[in-house]
This record gives C-alpha cells, structure tokens and sequence, in this order.
C-alpha cells in the first residue's frame, strides 16, 4: 500500500504519496537527472535503462489522476528535503523544498517546469544533507540515492577538483553502468539551468545565501519567518553540526 504524506504548507488539493518505491534504478535516475534537459531517449541506454520502462515510469511519475510522488530525505534536527512530481492538468514538474513540522512554512530549495529556480543548494549541504541518514526514519535512506534526487538543484562555484569522480562513484551505485558513469557525472555537473553561484553567510542569519539571481534563496534566507531558534537549528543542520 502507498503511504499517504501530510505536508500542510504544501498543495492541499492534490494527495500526496510517498514515492520511494519508484527509486527501482536506472530508469528513475535517468528521468530524474536528464528528463528537462531535452537529452534524446538513446541517453536512456547509456545510464542502463530500459526504455520501454523508462516510458512507463514516466507516465506515473506524471499521472494526473494519480496521488502526486513525493520523495522524503530526512536529516539532521527533525528536517526533509522533499521532492514532489506536481501534476496539475497541463502544469507539472519538479518542486524541491524543505520542510519542518514545527515550522508553518516551506523552505524553497528550487523547481524544474520550463520556469526553472534555482540553485537551492551549495555544494557542502548537498553532501551534508545526502549523508545525513536518519535512522528508523521515512524517506530514502541510502546515501547516494539521497544525493542523487537532490543532485538537480546543485549549484556552487567552489566545487571540488574531484566533484565529477564523486558524481560518477554515486551513480554507479544507483545502478548506471561504470564506464558511462564518469561522462554522465560531467553532463549533470554541468548544469544548463543556471550559473554556478558563490554562497555566503551574513550577519543577519547563520544559513546562507546564494549569490545567483535565480535562486529561491538569492540574498535571503532559506525558510524567512521561521524563529531565530530554528533558524539556528537549520543553519546547524544543512552544516552538519545538528
């Protein structure tokens, strides 16, 4: 049976449901990854995906009728990144945000619709959060399927001399062949939608912001309106520190 996810801030006319079940390999992750960026279907083969699964995978992802996907990651403080397949009639996509029951609000990270925001995370919390597995908890629970989903909203211009080989190592662990892996790594890191920002912390809030216009979070905190004390909380968490 599906779970059924409550989320209050987020769309109330449309059920929600855990969407896990659907991360089966590498017919997911080549939707997930590649779909908005216009890629032909012959990518499908390179990530070892089957097309015909590939189609099938794709008509439920973005099933009207159906309950909406949403995919949890849990980490540190009681936090969810959450990703949610949104199908409105004739309008879907990709949201990313986070959340906080104790919060009353969304911390928008990002979405992916032909409208596209971002980047939602630098570099350091994409790792951090991906890492970060809460025990006994819902959602994804493996470190590189966690890193994966958020993968898309990654945008960071300190990156790491080897982020490709880390890119590469977690696909290959989600099932994409290893010797397209590394090449795969190279397209995603190079991300179309935006320029790679700087991200900083200002006197007025420990988390940080982003420096490219495009982002939820260009200039202003992540999650505006939540208390100083679960500002504290956040910052500590998307840090590791939690």
């Amino acid at each position: 049976m599906t779970e059924r996810v409550e989320i209050p801030e987020y769309e109330q006319e449309f059920e929600l449901a855990g969407g896990e079940q659907l991360v089966t390999g590498p017919e997911f992750w080549f939707l997930h990854l590649y779909m908005w960026q216009g890629e032909p279907r012959a990518t499908a083969e390179s990530f070892g995906a089957d097309t015909a699964d590939a189609d099938a995978l794709y008509e439920r992802l973005f099933d009207e009728d159906a309950p909406w996907p949403v995919f949890r990651v849990l980490f540190g403080g009681g936090h969810a990144a959450v990703v949610a397949y949104r199908n409105f009639p004739e309008d879907n996509g990709i949201d990313y945000f986070v959340h906080h029951p104790e919060w009353g609000r969304l911390g928008h990270l990002g979405q992916m619709d032909g409208h596209d925001t971002g980047p939602g995370l630098s570099w350091r919390e994409l790792i951090t959060v991906a890492d970060d597995v809460q025990a006994g908890m819902p959602g994804l629970t493996d470190p590189a399927e966690r890193f994966l989903l958020l993968l898309p909203v990654l945008g960071d211009m300190d990156m790491p001399p080897d982020a490709s080989r880390i890119v590469a190592e977690r696909l290959t662990r989600c099932g994409i062949p290893e010797a397209q892996a590394l090449g795969i790594a190279g397209r995603v890191l190079d991300n179309p939608f935006w320029d790679a920002p700087g991200w900083e912390v200002r006197d007025s809030s420990p988390v940080p912001v982003c420096t490219g216009s495009s982002s939820p979070r260009f200039m202003m905190p992540l999650a505006q309106g939540i208390t100083a004390e679960q500002t504290r909380s956040l910052a500590d968490a998307l840090a590791g520190r939690a």
